[in-house]
């Protein structure tokens, strides 16, 4: 029997989520597109979900840094092991997509990491923003590359132009 998914939605500094899930847990965290009609609320939510409200509530409020959610992303085999590896990358940190893929299954994968990054169903809690170009590029963001910037430099993993040309 398939579990129920219930979405709520949260408004973020970088405009709204969309946060759904079922009693197995956490299916998607995705940024709503601009113009998109948000549905009413509902209070009913699993745990999981009204969990994930609270922890994202404290990420952007700077007090969290590591999620502790149970997750359940739809992909195949292969996108789940490279969210599995993108929650390995710490906080205030970010890594390259040559390392992810080394990681999982090669350099060769380089562009099949790319397109599981690309399409990672939980967005933040698995922190594919904290992927970037070997040359320290910031490339590619589903959320758009001025999220995945905001989201960076909120960690303390980008400095301010400031800070840069200070040293």
């Amino acid at each position: 029997m398939e579990s129920q998914t219930n979405t709520t939605y949260l408004q973020t500094p970088l405009g709204p989520l969309r946060i759904s899930g079922t009693s197995q847990g956490i299916t998607e965290v995705r940024f709503c597109d601009e113009g998109e009609a948000l549905p009413a609320q509902t209070n009913d939510l699993p745990a999981c979900v009204s969990t994930c409200v609270q922890q994202l509530e404290e990420y952007f409020a700077g007090t969290r840094q590591n999620f502790d959610l149970t997750l359940d992303p739809s992909g195949t085999a292969f996108q789940k092991q490279v969210w599995k590896e993108l929650q390995g990358i710490p906080h205030g940190k970010t890594t390259s997509y040559l390392a992810v893929s080394r990681a999982v299954s090669g350099e060769k994968a380089i562009r099949a990491v790319g397109a599981a990054n690309g399409r990672n169903p939980i967005c933040i809690v698995v922190p594919c923003h904290r992927v970037i170009g070997s040359d320290g590029s910031l490339t590619g963001y589903a959320g758009g590359l001025w999220r995945k910037e905001w989201l960076l430099r909120h960690e303390g993993a980008l400095k301010t132009a400031m800070q840069t040309s200070l040293f």
